[in-house]
C-alpha cells in the first residue's frame, strides 16, 4: 500500500474518518489544533458533520448526542480540555455510548504548558470521571500506530458500547511520518456499522414511540448494582483478550526497560544503542496502558533480570506504580524521568540503563 507523508495530528484525523466518524465536536487547544482543522474540511466530503463548540464542555455533549443515534463519533483535546470533558465521558460511560475521544497531551501541573508530557496517565487509566467506570486507552508510539490504533478504536468503542480514548502527546501529533492509511470505509458500510445499533440506539421509528438509551429502571439501587457488575465483566473482558504490548529483546535481558507512547519510541532506540555495545537490555512496551500488560512483566526470568528501569515524560513518575503492581517485588525498580515538556533524550535513557547494569 502507498504511503503518504503526514502530521501525527491529521493522520489521526482521517484515520477517524476512513473508520466511519461522521461527527466531530471539539475546541481548539494546543497541540492538537490539527484534529479539528482536518476534520473541518474533510468530514463534510464523506458527508459527515463538524462541529465547533462554544467549549469543550458543549462539545463533548454534543458527541454524546450523536453517539446515542449510533453515530460514530469523535471528539478531541489535550490534558486541561480532556478535564473539561470528563463529565460528558463519564455521562458517555454511564449511558453506555460509544465513542472515541483524542488526548495530545501537554506538560503540567494543572494548565501546564503547549510542549508534550506524559502527565496524564493517571487521568486517563484511573480517574478519567466520576463512578469508577474504565476505558480502553490506547498509546501509540509512531504515527503509523496512531493511525491504526484511532480506526480499531471506533470499533472497539462500538463493540462495548463504551468511550475509548487514545492518548498521545505533543511529539506523536506535531512530528511527520510516513503513513499506510488504512481502507476508507463506503456510505454503505458506514451505514451498516450504524444499523448494527438499532436495538439501543436513538432513531425514527414507524410507531414514534419514545425511546431511552438506558432504561430509567436501571437507576433503582439494584438494577444499577447490576449494570456495574455487567461493567466489570466487560473490563475483565479486556484483560483476558485486549491487552496489546510490545516485548523486545527479552529473552537474555539483564536489565529491562519500560516505557509507553513517545517515551516507549526513544527507550526501544536506546535498547538498540545499548545492544550493540554488547549489554542486554529489551522493552516492555505498553500499547493499551488500560487494560495494562501486567502478564508481561510475569513472562520475565527474575533470576536473570536486575533491574526495570521505569522511563517516562512525568515528574512524579505516573505508570511506575502500575510497573510495582506487576513486578511485584521480584526485581529493583528505578525510574529515568524528564517533564513539563522536556522530551527525554534516548542518552538519558542508556546512561540510567548501564548504571543499573553496573
Amino acid at each position: 500500500m502507498e504511503k503518504v507523508f503526514m502530521k501525527g495530528c491529521e493522520a489521526i484525523a482521517e484515520a477517524a474518518v476512513r473508520a466511519g466518524c461522521r461527527f466531530y465536536a471539539g475546541y481548539p487547544i494546543t497541540p492538537q489544533n490539527e484534529i479539528p482543522e482536518y476534520l473541518a474540511r474533510r468530514l463534510p466530503e464523506v458527508g459527515g458533520t463538524f462541529v465547533q463548540g462554544e467549549s469543550e464542555v458543549a462539545s463533548v455533549n454534543m458527541v454524546y448526542g450523536a453517539a446515542a443515534t449510533g453515530t460514530r463519533a469523535m471528539t478531541s483535546s489535550a490534558s486541561c480540555g480532556i478535564s473539561l470533558k470528563s463529565e460528558g465521558v463519564s455521562f458517555m460511560a454511564s449511558a453506555r455510548l460509544p465513542a472515541v475521544y483524542c488526548n495530545i497531551s501537554r506538560g503540567g501541573p494543572g494548565i501546564g504548558a503547549i510542549q508534550p508530557a506524559q502527565q496524564d496517565y493517571s487521568q486517563a487509566t484511573k480517574a478519567s470521571g466520576n463512578g469508577g467506570f474504565r476505558m480502553m486507552v490506547f498509546a501509540p508510539a509512531t504515527v503509523q500506530e496512531a493511525v491504526d490504533l484511532t480506526y480499531h478504536a471506533f470499533d472497539y468503542a462500538q463493540r462495548d458500547r463504551n468511550p475509548v480514548l487514545v492518548l498521545g502527546d505533543g511529539v506523536i501529533g506535531t512530528m511527520m511520518e510516513p503513513v499506510e492509511l488504512p481502507p476508507e470505509r463506503s456510505a454503505k458500510e458506514v451505514q451498516e456499522l450504524k444499523d448494527q445499533n438499532l436495538s439501543w440506539c436513538l432513531h425514527n421509528r414507524e410507531t414514534g414511540e419514545p425511546r431511552v438509551v438506558v432504561d430509567p429502571g436501571r437507576w433503582e439501587p439494584l438494577e444499577m448494582e447490576k449494570l456495574n457488575i455487567e461493567a466489570d465483566a466487560l473490563y475483565r473482558s479486556w484483560d483476558k483478550n485486549d491487552v496489546q504490548v510490545e516485548e523486545y529483546l527479552l529473552d537474555d535481558a539483564e536489565v529491562v526497560l519500560t516505557a509507553f507512547g513517545i517515551s516507549g519510541r526513544i527507550a526501544k532506540s536506546a535498547v538498540d544503542c545499548l545492544r550493540r555495545e554488547g549489554h542486554k537490555v529489551g522493552l516492555i512496551r505498553p500499547i493499551t496502558i488500560s487494560p495494562f500488560p501486567y502478564q508481561a512483566y510475569d513472562r520475565l526470568n527474575y533470576s536473570r533480570v536486575k533491574a526495570i528501569l521505569d522511563v517516562e515524560m512525568a515528574i512524579p513518575a505516573l505508570m511506575v506504580y502500575d510497573v510495582k503492581l506487576a513486578v511485584k517485588d521480584r526485581a529493583r525498580i528505578e525510574t529515568c524521568l524528564r517533564s513539563g515538556g522536556v522530551v527525554i533524550s534516548r542518552e538519558e535513557i542508556m546512561d540510567a540503563a548501564v548504571k543499573l547494569l553496573r
